[in-house]
């Protein structure tokens, strides 16, 4: 039965922070809020805990939309193939804010994370509960949508919990929810295209 931690998104309690972060090491999967919806989480380096994901969404883990939430852009500097100075400007731009970007993956994306077009969707949410985490953590965490069609019932923390405690190990209450995601841009080729248009206000 998954524990429901409610974190204040102004002042996030640091035991609470810690007791999330020990369960993200130790191959756990959360729900967490983000500047947009709520999703799920587990540590990118946890493969037990990625394949938990997959299942839970039902998709292959090469084939599902997965995304690294990171702290800050020198985490992208890490999972991203080296990128120009003006597509640095644009991403310091934007983030943190509502858009995960469509980059060329580098290596060091775990195996079971790459893909065949060997891109990597990054994030950095406007969100203070999730960046806390992935500074604590030290690495990024694996971000992916809540399964189903009902985005209603994912802004509300105590729904979510109702629906995933048996599946996930906490939930994190961190508030009411939006119900609109990211604005998804694929700048993994050279003219840069919007997949998604989501939260994020995007003028090319």
């Amino acid at each position: 039965m998954a524990l429901l931690l409610n974190i204040h998104p102004v002042n996030p309690n640091q035991r609470h922070i810690d007791t999330v972060v020990d369960c993200l090491l130790s191959g756990g999967v959360i729900v967490y809020p983000t500047d947009t919806i709520y999703g799920l989480g587990c540590d990118i380096f946890q493969h037990k805990a990625v394949e938990r994901i997959a299942r839970i969404k039902q998709v292959d883990p090469a084939k599902a939309q997965l995304s690294f939430v990171c702290n800050d852009l020198s985490d992208l500097s890490k999972y991203t193939k080296s990128i120009g100075t003006p597509l640095y400007r644009l991403l310091k731009n934007y983030l943190p804010g509502p858009y995960t970007f469509i980059l060329p993956a580098s290596k060091e994306v775990p195996k079971i994370l790459q893909t065949k077009k060997n891109t990597i969707g990054l994030r950095i949410p406007d969100n203070l509960i999730t960046q806390t985490i992935t500074r604590q953590l030290g690495h990024p965490i694996l971000s992916a949508s809540l399964p189903g069609e009902m985005v209603e019932e994912y802004t509300d923390p105590e729904l979510i919990y109702e629906n995933f405690k048996n599946l996930v190990d906490i939930v994190i209450d961190g508030g009411i929810g939006g119900m609109v995601p990211s604005t998804v841009i694929d700048c993994s080729k050279d003219e840069y295209e919007v997949v998604r248009m989501g939260a994020g206000e995007w003028e090319q």
